[in-house]
């Protein structure tokens, strides 16, 4: 059983283990959970991890479970977390809502949904809301979303598409993806296909490559983190780069 350090509330545990979550979460199964998905490497997961405890200490009932999104990758997968911070609101083992990102305010706004709170409890926040979603893109016709993905393709000679950006990635494939290409000092645009789903699944389709991140080299795929990584170390990735 996780004991929780004294600076934390009693409500707040970071799990150690499968057997771990699984014992927190059946200690009472009409109890809301928050489940807080991170890693260390993140700059945003850090930011938001101070919002978490802040809000642990304003819904003294919820039950609040940090997860190391890599360290326990069972529960990170059973819950379908591709990238970091991730939040998932259950109440038991029934999923309420889930949030993705650094988006404290959505977090926040589901939390008072779906938990109580005592009348004098404050909370705020400076983080900015997340973007409004564009009619237009939804409007595209495959012919349409493929151009443009084209043209994303070409801004650059290597475009990265990634979880994240460069100095904040949200997860770990693409911070090691962004290690690599800054090791052999290879200059490089990217595109967060967080910000866009369309692009998201267009490229999986397009490029007939269902997993992110995606390095495009001349306009054409190269592939993932392993594939790149045994290009460099083969000297390939050099010769593609001097075309």
């Amino acid at each position: 059983m996780t004991v929780p350090a004294s600076a934390y509330p009693a409500n707040y545990f970071v799990v150690e283990s499968n057997s771990n979550f699984q014992e927190l979460l059946g200690k009472d199964l009409q109890r809301t959970s928050l489940v807080n998905f991170w890693a260390p490497w993140a700059e945003p997961c850090k930011q938001m991890n101070e919002v978490v405890l802040e809000l642990a200490k304003k819904y003294p009932d919820l039950l609040v479970l940090q997860v190391h999104a890599e360290d326990l990758p069972d529960i990170t997968e059973s819950f379908e977390v591709e990238a970091v911070p991730s939040f998932v609101i259950l109440r038991g083992h029934t999923l309420l809502d889930r949030i993705s990102g650094a988006d404290a305010p959505a977090l926040t706004a589901a939390l008072a949904q779906h938990t109580r709170v005592a009348p004098a409890a404050q909370s705020a926040t400076s983080r900015a809301p997340a973007p409004a979603f564009d009619e237009k893109r939804a409007e595209e016709t495959p012919e349409q979303l493929n151009e443009r993905l084209r043209r994303l393709m070409n801004q650059d000679k290597v475009v990265l598409f990634m979880k994240g950006e460069p100095d904040a990635p949200r997860c770990g494939f693409s911070r090691q993806t962004v290690a690599l290409l800054r090791e052999q000092k290879v200059p490089f645009s990217h595109f967060d296909i967080l910000t866009d789903e369309s692009v998201r699944q267009g490229l999986k389709t397009l490029n007939n490559w269902p997993t992110f991140p995606q390095l495009i080299v001349n306009g054409e795929l190269v592939g993932g983190l392993d594939i790149v990584r045994e290009m460099v170390e083969s000297g390939e990735f050099q010769e593609i780069l001097a075309q």
